[in-house]
């Protein structure tokens, strides 16, 4: 029969090779035989440890300490299972107990290390690792460690540096290659990160983390569908990860696979129900679903988590704006910035929302945009920011674009025309595109580009870098407050002139921004005051634009059909404002049998439509002379306005993309401009158009133009049928006449 150490040497090779079964089963037959063998019980918890069965294994190491406490690996093991049960102080206890033992112990001062990092004490972990590594220079795990703490301190060349080392000296190491991807991407290493994560998966398929970080990498360059396939994989190997989950949802939000993100977001919600951040992901994927009802339901689920939850106040706040209740919106902006002062997302949205409110005035605007600038953005401009002052090489002006909405959205339709006819000779165009999914327009603003850059990826002060890097003499925000700005980029004042345009409605409040573009209408003369950049003025409108190719043909006017006209508002919920149903109410009135057809995103929502089918009622307008429709392609929206007659513009938020598209199809609009700059979209359009008869001095002039419009049939009806040829030629649409005002304007501003 075989002694006891004939038998230990047996197990231990059984253990150095992996086969832990074996040696599990001579290590108890080793203690059947002698129960207080210390070295078969400080082995068989070892395994214990290994397999994840960490109090098994505290018990029988501490049992093999009882027998022999002078043993420093029975120390060093009881301090590595101690650490995987977070008994961190007696982690520590036992490692510096095996350093007493033994003081040349290499692995006691790496783990020992791993501990202080976890109990954040970050300054001694380095000195730990260091010290193992002058015990130990060829130690791999060491480098790599130190290499993390050094990551952590926010010292990335150092922390890369001891990642190559323990590379060098184990090239195989897929943890090393995992680490070292994450520290290239700190430093916007994008294509090398994506080498080492891959490398690293390649060496160790099953390494989740490193399959969820090359989904986040692939994320953040755009790739969204590898992106998916990492997370997928990720968790495919780890299906607790809440983090993979909520990630993954988001990509699928992305994408516009609504379905597919919410299924993500309960899941993860599943994982960890008291997650308030996850409840209100969710929130927000039902409520681009139109499920509001429900989407609000987790909104409050994530206060009810954690009442000082900013985000959750404010994607509440978005909630309510989306379906027109303002107030309640305004309300909720200004809960998440009390919870959180620095949230500048909460501070733009309130800074929109006070835009659509009935009343407000150029002068509470100047003053709630001040207060963006004094919390937000004056902290940000550094020292050495150029000032308002372009070299002399004005025969080539190098202009940058920043813009979520480079699609077809309203600053993608203003834009294009102008970058196509920009001359490449005398101007270069730069654009810095937020957004992740591209369109059919998002390709041809592209090619009109010089130089373009998926910038979604990069956090402000990164893409300032990189816009000081391209050296842009004239940097164009077109955003403003609006969802996804960059306006905390423009802080920073990477360009030398910045200039808002097109996206937003007026000041930003920053300091950093020199120019605001507009034009005469929009800014009429004497309102400068109000407006803290300097304003330059187009000579005609302020924006150029793109009808789309697939828009329907204009058909004959719906009421010499029908006998009965039709008027229609094709605005966001949020413009119709109590006044603006007052308003159009008095217009039903005096056409008995004239119909109002409302459609947006969100109309066809039951609680929406019925609220406001309420207030009518009380103005004594039925239900049944309403029209509520919601989304639809854009072909078919287009189309929706050959069942319409006049259009009844918003107040005192006023129609840009969409008197725009009903002047296309041939629909009249009836405006009344007021003070602000988002009241005087319409004035602009219908000026360059010449269709100044439809402007209203003021509200009994609009209810007049309206009904004087709606009860000639034969005049609405010429003008309908030459209306689209009236616009295609007028400088609304003139992209070579708006590019060449451009320039002039620009050079003008550069060299004043």
């Amino acid at each position: 029969m075989a002694t006891i150490s004939e038998a230990l040497a047996r197990a231990a090779e059984h253990h150095q090779s992996g086969r832990l079964q074996a040696a599990e089963q001579l290590y108890r037959q080793i203690l059947q035989v002698e129960p207080n063998q210390p070295d078969a019980l400080h082995l068989l918890g070892l395994i214990a440890h290994q397999v994840g069965q960490h109090e098994r294994a505290v018990e029988l190491i501490n049992r093999a300490v009882a027998l022999n406490e002078n043993s420093p690996s029975f120390h060093n093991n009881l301090g590595g299972a101690y650490h995987a049960l977070r008994r961190l102080n007696e982690a520590v206890a036992s490692f510096q107990r095996a350093l007493k033992l033994k003081p040349d112990y290499a692995e006691a001062y790496h783990n020992l290390g791993l501990v202080l990092s976890d109990q954040g004490k970050p300054d001694e972990a380095i000195a730990s690792y260091e010290r193992a590594l002058t015990l130990r220079p060829g130690y791999p795990e060491a480098h790599k460690n130190l290499g993390n703490a050094l990551r952590d301190q926010a010292k990335p060349d150092e922390a890369i540096a001891c990642y190559r080392r323990a590379l060098n000296l184990k090239p195989s190491y897929a943890e090393a290659h995992y680490a070292l991807g994450k520290a290239l991407k700190d430093q916007g290493n994008l294509n090398e990160a994506a080498a080492s994560y891959r490398r690293a998966v390649e060496l160790k398929p099953n390494l989740a983390e490193a399959h969820y970080n090359l989904g986040n990498l692939f994320k953040d360059q755009g790739k969204l569908d590898e992106a998916v396939a990492s997370y997928q994989r990720a968790l495919s190997l780890n299906p607790y990860d809440v983090a993979a989950h909520n990630n993954l949802a988001n990509v699928f939000k992305e994408q516009g696979r609504l379905d597919e993100a919410a299924s993500s977001y309960r899941r993860a919600l599943e994982l960890k129900p008291s997650d308030p951040a996850l409840a209100s992901n969710l929130g927000n994927v039902l409520s681009a679903q139109g499920n509001r009802d429900e989407a609000a339901a987790c909104f409050r689920r994530a206060l009810e988590c954690r009442p000082d939850y900013a985000e959750a106040h404010n994607n509440l706040g978005n909630l309510f704006w989306q379906t027109g209740q303002r107030d309640e919106a305004v309300a909720c902006f200004r809960q998440a910035l009390e919870a959180r002062p620095d949230y500048a997302e909460a501070h733009s949205n309130l800074l929109l929302a006070l835009q659509y409110c009935p009343g407000i005035t150029l002068d509470a605007l100047a003053e709630a945009h001040t207060g963006f600038e004094r919390q937000h953005a004056a902290p940000l401009l550094v020292a050495d920011a150029p000032s308002r002052h372009v070299p002399a090489r004005l025969e080539r002006l190098r202009l940058g674009f920043v813009s979520p909405d480079l699609y077809r959205h309203p600053v993608g339709y203003f834009l294009i025309r102008v970058l196509e006819n920009l001359h490449r000779e005398h101007v270069d165009t730069v654009c810095y595109s937020d957004r992740m999914v591209k369109d059919s327009l998002t390709h041809r603003l592209q090619a009109a580009s010089t130089e373009w850059h998926d910038v979604g990826g990069l956090n402000d002060e990164a893409l300032a870098a990189l816009i000081r890097s391209d050296r842009v003499d004239v940097l164009f925000d077109l955003a403003g407050h609006t969802r996804h700005n960059r306006l905390l980029v423009f802080a920073r004042k990477p360009a030398p002139i910045q200039i808002t345009w097109a996206g937003y409605v007026g000041t930003t409040g920053l300091n950093a921004m020199d120019y605001l573009l507009a034009d005469r209408y929009h800014i009429p003369p004497g309102a400068e005051p109000f407006y803290r950049e300097q304003v330059l003025r187009m000579p005609d409108g302020y924006v150029c634009y793109d009808p789309p190719e697939y828009a329907p043909s204009v058909r004959r006017l719906p009421a010499q059909d029908s006998g009965r006209v039709t008027f229609g508002c094709f605005n966001n919920p949020a413009k119709i404002t109590t006044p603006v149903i007052e308003t159009w109410a008095r217009i039903l009135g005096r056409l008995p049998g004239s119909r109002l057809v409302l459609k947006y995103k969100g109309w066809d929502d039951l609680g929406v439509s019925q609220r406001i089918a309420d207030l009518f009622a009380s103005c004594a307008i039925s239900a049944d002379r309403l029209e509520f429709l919601g989304a639809s392609p854009h072909a078919e929206l287009l189309d929706e306005y050959n069942r319409i007659d006049l259009a009844l513009d918003s107040f005192p938020y006023s129609g840009g993309l969409t008197t725009c598209e009903a002047l296309w199809m041939g629909v009249p609009v009836i405006t009344c401009p007021f003070e602000t700059f988002a009241s005087r979209h319409s004035l602009s359009h219908l000026s360059n158009v010449g269709l100044t008869e439809t402007i209203a001095r003021d509200l009994d002039e609009y209810v007049q133009l309206a009904a004087e419009f709606a009860s000639n049939l034969p005049r609405l009806a010429a003008l309908r049928s030459g209306l689209r040829a009236r616009m295609a030629a007028s400088p609304l649409c003139d992209g070579k006449r708006f590019a060449t005002n451009l320039l002039r304007v620009l050079k003008d501003a550069v060299n004043p």
